[in-house]
């Protein structure tokens, strides 16, 4: 009974705080057209956002799931977001040995550590994945150990369509590394067509 009574305790505290602390002054300004908040006032054109605006819906913080989080230990593991579908311990320990397998390719091989970080950072609370998001990339894991490199590529690229719309972040990194690929590609045909317009000379015999 004291334990219950010592939770409820310190979750009014934290609805307390939470409410506390939203009810100091906020400027709502306008920089270089877009909209940023602050706790002073602005030195471009704003507003102070009334109070009431700003009071957070004490109910919320008392939900279990926060009081859970807040009792958890500091050693708690990692676990995934509520909302967020992510792949378990065992299934990522098995894209880590697929992953590392002398029998892929290079882009395979960095393919599948690439889903292994992927799979992490969704453990971590990265993005927003749904069960249908990971089956996209189970099957395209199990694509890279195909014949056809054409289908190996699409599989891949698939799955990174799917992680850029689950997960900004690792969207944008997905598009600059597609980009410096292009652009290495580009390097390389050029490279290519100035050697085939300078041939080198003939050995004379």
């Amino acid at each position: 009974m004291m334990m219950k009574h010592s939770a409820w305790a310190l979750a009014v505290g934290l609805g307390l705080a939470v409410s506390g602390a939203s009810a100091q002054q906020v400027w709502k300004c306008e920089v270089g057209g877009l909209v940023r908040y602050s706790d002073r006032p602005c030195d471009s054109p704003g507003q102070a956002l009334p109070t009431r605006q700003l009071q957070p819906n004490v109910a919320d913080s008392l939900k279990p799931e926060v009081v859970r989080a807040a009792l958890a230990p500091a050693s708690a593991p990692v676990v995934a977001a509520v909302g967020n579908a992510c792949p378990g311990d065992a299934e990522i320990r098995d894209m880590q040995t697929r992953g590392n397998s002398t029998s892929l390719g290079d882009a395979e091989r960095q393919f599948m550590q690439d889903e292994v970080r992927r799979a992490w950072q969704c453990r971590k609370g990265q993005g927003r994945y749904s069960d249908a998001d990971w089956a996209i990339s189970r099957s395209a894991q199990a694509a890279q150990s195909q014949l056809s490199d054409r289908a190996r590529q699409d599989a891949r690229q698939r799955a990174e369509d799917m992680h850029s719309a689950a997960d900004p972040d690792e969207g944008d990194r997905i598009a600059r590394l597609r980009l410096a690929q292009v652009q290495a590609r580009l390097r390389a045909e050029q490279q290519a067509a100035r050697r085939s317009q300078n041939p080198a000379s003939e050995p004379t015999h």
